[in-house]
């Protein structure tokens, strides 16, 4: 196996790795049930309504947002694709097969919500330093930032504010656990990236059309070569 395949497996394992430590985070603050995440309010509440399990509404919410942010002309990567899918999955596989546990007291479950947003930092960690692109949430916050000029702060309120209103009507659970997780998530993901010595400024994410272009440009390469050879 060469150096550039390898770096290409190691790359993929990280990946899914990643985004299954975020599934695992995601479960412990819906287990702990105290209330979800803004985004899992709207996943909880379009699960109640369309019949369907939370992964899958987590998968259908991430299409959804992916287009319209292909809309604003945000740069799709592979690892934005591979998050919509395989987040959602895992999410399912760990609730169905109950791999997570539940308490009935207040203060174990107020423990595994914040170790829930710490676990979920480090997954995050994990698939962003990859460099394939970010979740189509952070997507389309990023799209919506540069169309508006406003803050990523007002931004992102705005996108968490409107999933809880929307999941709340549709009968997610809102409690003390959405605000805390509202208030705090970023300071876990924060210091998810300081353990780690992670620098989100210094990657560069690889964009689908960058490969394509580059298929291309293989493509024309060898066209060229064959044209040359006869």
């Amino acid at each position: 196996m060469n150096t550039r395949t390898l770096s290409l497996v190691k790359s993929i394992v990280k990946l899914f790795i990643g985004y299954f430590v975020c599934a695992t985070g995601i479960v412990m603050t819906i287990n702990a049930n105290l209330g979800l995440a803004p985004w899992d309010v709207f996943h909880q509440g379009l699960s109640n309504v369309l019949g369907i399990t939370i992964g899958r509404a987590h998968i259908l919410a991430g299409l959804t947002i992916l287009i319209i942010s292909s809309i604003f002309k945000e740069k799709v990567g592979w690892g934005t694709v591979f998050n919509m899918l395989f987040i959602g999955i895992f999410v399912d596989f760990l609730m169905l097969h109950h791999l997570i546990p539940t308490f009935k007291s207040f203060v174990l479950s107020f423990i595994m919500m914040l170790l829930g947003m710490l676990v979920l930092g480090f997954g995050c960690y994990l698939y962003i330093s990859v460099g394939w692109g970010s979740g189509p949430r952070d997507g389309l916050m990023i799209a919506l930032v540069k169309k508006t000029k406003k803050s990523v702060r007002f931004i992102k309120n705005f996108q968490e504010i409107i999933a809880v209103i929307i999941g709340y009507l549709l009968g997610g659970s809102v409690g003390i656990g959405t605000v805390v997780m509202a208030i705090t998530g970023g300071y876990f993901m924060q210091f998810a990236f300081k353990v780690t010595k992670f620098d989100v400024n210094t990657i560069q994410h690889r964009f689908i059309d960058d490969d394509i272009k580059l298929i291309k440009e293989m493509l024309v390469g060898h066209r060229k070569c064959d044209e040359k050879n006869r």
